[in-house]
């Protein structure tokens, strides 16, 4: 038999080879938006990330100066310049001068304009319009050509993000709603899953299935009436508020989750620290807060990533104030102002993820072992 024989069952492929599957769906997207925040904004608008490394092909419309922009060279009315002058150069390799036919011409090729006119274009963008007579354009000859572009990467999108665009107050706000909306309900749940685990008090139980009931309370319904108390008492739209409210819609889970494992540490340890004298809070910090640090770390990963992620809870108790405003109401914006600027997006989404990837990998040796906590006896 398989399993007898040292041999992997079947199934035991299948599993891995899905975990496998799973990981490449969650890690490309990650990847692709990491590879995106580092390119050229032209290059990203027409490519996907997949073609970072190779040139891309640009279609462009460039306008020349109007008449009043042209010299006298030799008898020659000239207007001269570089189409490339607002984007970053490519290698031209057509050219045209009619929306119908935009790549007519190459590189090199004198045309014919009106009023006797004529254009020459090079491959580097350099362009020549040349004429016997004064010209009288008033709006300039449009000039379609088609760029290849060499891959590009810069840091500016960063630059933009995190001193232009706010990301960077916004990103300490951040972090000042997310660190202590996930230290409070720990502190607090650490507490009261001890107590519920072996300390002994009428209504215990009772306490049990309340916790457990408001794990299926939607947090919306509670959201105008809290603003509101908020308001009475003065704490509405401060970090104060929003501190309060992350703690209590994550005080339900982070208890139910600190119980279990409470629960399932060895009574012995417990009974023989009571023998010796030991009080419930000398118990509780000396030997429970140690050995519970796997669930602790792992309720902490939920929580920082929910609050951090959290856009209801910020706009509702914080409001869209420029001083307050967190990560993601920034980006919310900017996917508002800037629908087009794929470039600023994509470095602002990774700024937004960076932080939680590094507490997740920091801590996720003990999510599964604080998941199952409780689970097996």
């Amino acid at each position: 038999m398989d399993g007898i024989a040292g041999r992997k069952p079947m199934l035991l492929w299948v599993v891995h080879l899905s975990v496998l599957a799973l990981v490449v769906l969650w890690t490309i997207p990650t990847f692709g938006l990491l590879v995106s925040s580092f390119r050229d904004g032209d290059q990203l608008s027409v490519s996907g990330w997949w073609t970072a490394l190779t040139s891309t092909e640009r279609n462009i419309v460039f306008r020349a100066p109007a008449a009043d922009a042209q010299v006298e060279e030799g008898g020659q009315w000239v207007i001269a310049g570089n189409v490339f002058e607002d984007s970053q150069p490519g290698r031209i390799t057509a050219f045209g001068v009619s929306s119908r036919e935009p790549a007519a011409y190459t590189p090199g090729t004198p045309v014919e304009l009106k009023d006797g006119a004529s254009l020459s274009l090079s491959e580097t963008g350099d362009f020549r319009i040349s004429s016997p007579e004064k010209m009288t354009d008033k709006r300039g000859t449009r000039i379609f050509f088609t760029s290849i572009d060499p891959p590009r990467f810069t840091l500016e999108n960063y630059r933009k993000v995190l001193f232009s665009e706010g990301i960077g107050k916004s990103f300490i706000n951040t972090m000042t709603v997310t660190i202590p909306a996930t230290v409070i309900p720990i502190l607090i749940a650490a507490y009261a899953a001890y107590a519920l685990s072996w300390m002994a008090f009428p209504g215990r139980s009772l306490l049990v299935a309340v916790v457990v009931g408001l794990l299926v309370v939607p947090l919306q319904m509670s959201l105008i009436p809290l603003l509101r108390l908020y308001t009475d008492v003065g704490i509405g739209k401060s970090y104060v508020g929003i501190w309060l409210a992350h703690t209590g819609f994550g005080l339900p889970l982070a208890i139910y989750l600190l119980r279990n494992y409470i629960k399932g540490l060895p009574k012995e340890i417990i009974e023989s620290a009571r023998v010796d004298g030991a009080s419930d809070f000398a118990i509780f910090v000396k030997i429970v807060l140690p050995l519970s640090f796997p669930a602790l770390a792992s309720f902490a990963i939920f929580q920082f990533l929910w609050v951090w992620n959290d856009l209801l809870v910020a706009t509702v108790f914080l409001g869209n104030n420029e001083e307050q405003l967190v990560m993601t109401g920034r980006l919310r914006e900017l996917l508002g102002s800037r629908g087009g600027n794929w470039e600023i997006l994509t470095a602002s989404a990774f700024v937004s993820i960076a932080v939680p990837l590094l507490v997740f990998f920091t801590l996720q040796r003990y999510l599964v072992r604080g998941l199952l906590a409780g689970s097996v006896k």
